[in-house]
């Protein structure tokens, strides 16, 4: 393992504050620019950046997490691979941080990361959008009950 089991946590505990900000940052910009602003291509960047932070700030932990437990990722496709590796009980390792049912919206929003990241686009597809914030809106709990289901069984892995 790269980091203590402590150190984990807390790394995963840190960055949860922040993928909580991003995701409050998004409803608040949804309720209140975007409204303002309309559906331009203005607010479509606040969007399109508000998702990319999410979704790389998750990545952040699970890659954490990876890099703790296995650090077996395919150099060439790393992204996808990490997220399907977080699906994955170990046994005898770890739990999955990543339950089926959170998989499907997390890889709608890698696949647009990656689009966003590397695509530089400054005009989206507000259609395309508002699909994105569903699968955000649907993941978010998912996430942090996965994370603390994470956090628990770490915590179990650190007791003597």
């Amino acid at each position: 393992m790269s980091e203590t089991i402590p150190e984990l946590v807390a790394l995963i505990r840190a960055h949860r504050r922040r993928l909580e900000a991003v995701y409050r940052s998004m409803e608040s910009a949804l309720d209140g620019e975007i409204v303002q602003l309309g559906k331009t291509p203005m607010s479509a960047l606040i969007v399109a950046g508000l998702l990319e932070n999410y979704y790389t700030c998750l990545e952040t932990i699970y890659l954490r997490i990876s890099q703790s437990f296995e650090n077996n990722l395919d150099p060439a496709r790393w992204h996808n691979d990490l997220l399907q590796k977080m699906t994955l009980e170990i046994e005898g390792v770890r739990t999955a941080a990543v339950s089926e049912e959170t998989f499907s919206p997390l890889f709608e929003l890698l696949k647009f990361r990656y689009f966003k990241r590397y695509y530089f686009e400054l005009e989206y597809d507000w259609d395309r959008l508002d699909f994105l914030v569903t699968k955000l809106r649907q993941a978010h709990p998912l996430v942090t009950r996965g994370l603390e289901r994470f956090v628990r069984f770490a915590h179990a892995l650190d007791q003597p």
